[in-house]
């Protein structure tokens, strides 16, 4: 059976609040356990007031403390924003709070915009092997024992979190390749170079913390009862991404029928590229859609989001989701 895992932004409704939201985060990552997901990941962004999960990993500690079996961790962290000695101390702690649950996904981009960036870490490499090394320097915090010359991370020294490396490009899959690490592709906001992300990776990859490769991939899912209920539900996403494109940011807006015939022919083209890797229906029309993209692509795990507006419909979708899994595998 191949795992499904959750990726959670989180997400402030309008109208709503960040309370509301990270309440809602840990309901579903107790739903998320019981339904049987392998992992629950959340997002690091600034400056966004539809994401909730700015301080990644406080959040991840949030869920860990209310869940008993379920993986917790990072998809992901931005390691430009940080000291990979801090993020070292703070998964290390995680760990050690929560043995053997916690995950680390590295991203190399900010999360945010380039005067946010600033203000997070104040410096912007533009080195492009800055991110390699900052893995590298990472790894050796978390490892049994330090690189000689390089101060101990404790918490963090023995912990060896799992790493992923993250990407919605090239970079991230030669990277990941390079390492002998799991990789994890954005293919649910950024699919354009999902086919030749896989290949790199599959046929670079040297074994490392990993003897084979590993792949997640990201895929959306809107479920609903009917096709029509859950196209109705995708469209508080698709206003998200028109509004975040269009330089308008804000909370996840409300569902809004026949959102996209109202739209500009250029947005609609923009929402298709964007949500290509996305499967919009009832149950049967998700299973169909899932297997296809399974069949394309062979992942070895999927990671699913759902941007929906109302808690309870996220929820459905997610259970549903669920239910698909168990009748692929069944299959």
């Amino acid at each position: 059976m191949i795992p499904f895992s959750v990726l959670d932004l989180s997400p402030v409704t309008a109208g709503g609040s960040v309370a509301q939201s990270l309440r809602n985060t840990l309901d579903l990552a107790r739903h998320a356990e019981e339904w049987g997901y392998r992992r629950y990941w959340l997002a690091e962004h600034h400056g966004m007031p539809g994401i909730a999960s700015a301080a990644t990993a406080v959040v991840i500690g949030h869920v860990a403390a209310g869940t008993t079996r379920i993986r917790v961790g990072a998809g992901g962290i931005m390691l430009p924003n940080h000291s990979p000695l801090v993020v070292a101390e703070q998964f290390g702690t995680l760990e050690a709070l929560f043995p053997g649950r916690i995950d680390l996904g590295l991203g190399r981009a900010p999360g945010s915009d380039q005067i946010t960036a600033r203000a997070l870490r104040r410096n912007l490499a533009t080195d492009p092997d800055e991110f390699p090394r900052d893995v590298l320097e990472l790894m050796g915090y978390l490892a049994p024992s330090p690189p000689p010359n390089q101060i101990t991370a404790i918490p963090g020294v023995g912990s060896d979190v799992p790493l992923w490396i993250l990407g919605s490009s090239l970079f991230g899959a030669h990277v990941a390749a390079a390492l002998g690490l799991p990789f994890a592709f954005a293919s649910h906001f950024a699919p354009a170079m999902l086919s030749e992300a896989i290949d790199v990776y599959r046929r670079g990859f040297r074994p490392g913390r990993l003897p084979q490769p590993y792949l997640m991939l990201g895929f959306n899912i809107f479920a609903a009862d009917s096709d029509d209920e859950a196209h109705l539900l995708a469209s508080s996403a698709q206003q998200a991404f028109v509004n975040l494109r269009s330089g308008r940011p804000g909370q996840l807006p409300p569902p809004l029928k026949d959102y996209e015939s109202q739209l500009h022919p250029q947005a609609r083209a923009m929402l298709a590229d964007v949500l290509a890797c996305s499967a919009i229906g009832s149950e049967a029309t998700v299973r169909a859609r899932v297997a296809d993209f399974i069949a394309r692509t062979r992942p070895d795990e999927l990671m699913i989001t759902s941007q929906i507006f109302s808690h309870e419909a996220r929820l459905s979708s997610y259970r549903i989701a669920a239910a698909v899994r168990d009748s692929l595998q069944s299959a």
